[in-house]
């Protein structure tokens, strides 16, 4: 989920800036497919990140791509927090306007432009991006039920071997209360180790 969000935002910030002019949602220019090199560095540039990292995170079948998709997007949703104001460093000749130039309308709708281009997208690019990131991150226990790895998974799910005998199943995986009362009664009579101190319990747990 967190991946197909990135994709479709990443489709609307890479449009927007283009197709916006023709329902008056604009932003420094009311021309449609106007591209300039600010538009890019601020605009497609991110916006290309966060959509090329929802599909990793989409398509993963692997942890490493689908962590590498997720901070793609992440540094796109950074980008789009933090770029109108870096962009000011390579154009100082406007004073305190970003070179990109400021929003067309009125104040709500200037309001909703800012967020539709940059912060609003920043900021949810970021945290769907942490979420899929965060979630390659940790191995759950279902994970490893999945793979094969926990030795309950067996138990949990009644699943055996096809080519396992029947008559094994009873006593190797029944629990420890049913193999006792189903052992002869000479094993019962015979002598209990002595209690193990508690470091040794410890350790033989582990």
């Amino acid at each position: 989920m967190s991946g197909l969000l990135l994709v479709l935002l990443g489709i609307w910030a890479g449009l927007v800036p283009f197709v916006g002019p023709y329902f008056n949602y604009e932003f420094a220019s009311d021309q449609t497919w106007l591209i300039t090199w600010d538009r890019f560095w601020l605009c497609v540039l991110p916006a290309a990140l966060v959509f090329f990292g929802g599909l990793l995170v989409l398509g993963s079948r692997n942890r490493a791509s689908g962590g590498f998709g997720a901070w793609l997007a992440l540094a796109g949703g950074i980008w789009f927090a933090v770029g109108p104001a870096v962009s000011m460093l390579w154009d100082s000749s406007l004073g305190p306007a970003a070179p990109i130039g400021g929003p067309i309308g009125s104040n709500g709708v200037r309001m909703l432009e800012y967020i539709g281009f940059f912060y609003g997208v920043g900021a949810l690019a970021t945290a769907l991006a942490a979420f899929a990131l965060g979630r390659f991150s940790v191995v759950g226990v279902r994970d490893l039920e999945y793979a094969g790895e926990s030795p309950v998974a067996g138990q949990a799910t009644g699943a055996y071997p096809a080519d396992r005998p029947a008559t094994t199943r009873g006593t190797a995986d029944a629990p420890a209360a049913e193999r006792t009362a189903a052992a002869p009664a000479s094993t019962a009579s015979r002598e209990e180790p002595p209690p193990r101190s508690r470091f040794g319990r410890i350790f033989g747990r582990r």
